[in-house]
């Protein structure tokens, strides 16, 4: 029976060492921290409107819409770049707020010379 309550003395001591965040008003937790990219070498298409993409690249390979934002994906021998468009905070027109980019096989690959190599590619303006 000692050992019992020997546990249990233990159980509840170390039950004491676990810190539960409260709900209240002053202890809201951190944001998780933002995903960082350069935008050197981007600047031709961040902040541009669907037609902007559109003239520079030819038509897109794919369109999806889905809630509030729009993804437009081209696509070269060499990259898959996917713009991703939406409207400011104020309302307007969904502009690019996001690219990513890859290798035909998936292998990462620089957004900007994605964007250089599809501009250079036939379609591209």
């Amino acid at each position: 029976m000692k050992r019992w309550a020997g546990l249990a003395v233990l159980g509840m001591g170390l039950g004491g060492c676990a810190t539960v965040p409260s709900s209240g008003p002053g202890n809201v937790p951190p944001p998780p921290p933002s995903a960082s990219y350069s935008a050197v070498g981007l600047e031709r298409i961040l902040g541009q409107p669907a037609n902007a993409l559109t003239k520079l690249f030819g038509k897109p390979d794919a369109e999806l819409t889905e809630g509030a934002g729009r993804k437009m994906q081209f696509g070269s021998d060499i990259c898959v770049l996917d713009a991703y468009l939406y409207a400011p905070k104020g309302g307007g027109t969904p502009v690019v707020t996001y690219v990513d980019a890859r290798q035909r096989n998936g292998a990462p690959i620089d957004r900007a010379s994605c964007v250089a190599a599809l501009v250079r590619r036939e379609g591209g303006r």
